[in-house]
């Protein structure tokens, strides 16, 4: 059993910088694939990174470049820098953690953070 709390999210501007953190409970948290989707109202949730346990990372085309994915096992946190931030970047971000599988699909994973709002003004 995984436990997730995300944090982080807010309010920006457009082109602006924003660093969410998944912190997890759990001894194993260095055996997780961990991945961030993202979801806004009325729409299904999509895939926006994902870091392997040996460090693999996977980033969706709309993010490359922008956002970075990174993992602290020590801490066992799982972190989400995203730079160059636009408005249609606008949605709830949630942290995911998994075993095995594809890091991509959101179906799977079985172990999800609250969520936490990024908001971004043009």
């Amino acid at each position: 059993q995984v436990q997730l709390v995300e944090s982080g999210g807010g309010l920006v501007q457009a082109g602006g910088s924003l660093r969410l953190s998944c912190a997890a409970s759990g001894s194993t948290f260095d055996t997780y694939i961990m991945g961030w989707f993202r979801q806004v109202p009325g729409k299904e949730r999509t895939f926006v990174a994902a870091i392997s346990a040996s460090g693999g990372i996977t980033y969706a085309d709309s993010v490359k470049g922008r956002f970075t994915i990174s993992r602290d096992n020590a801490k066992r946190t799982v972190y989400l820098q995203m730079n160059n931030l636009k408005p249609e970047d606008t949605a709830v971000y949630s942290c995911a953690a998994r075993r095995l599988g594809s890091t991509t699909t959101a179906d799977g994973y079985p172990y999800w953070g609250q969520g936490t709002q990024v908001t971004v003004s043009s």
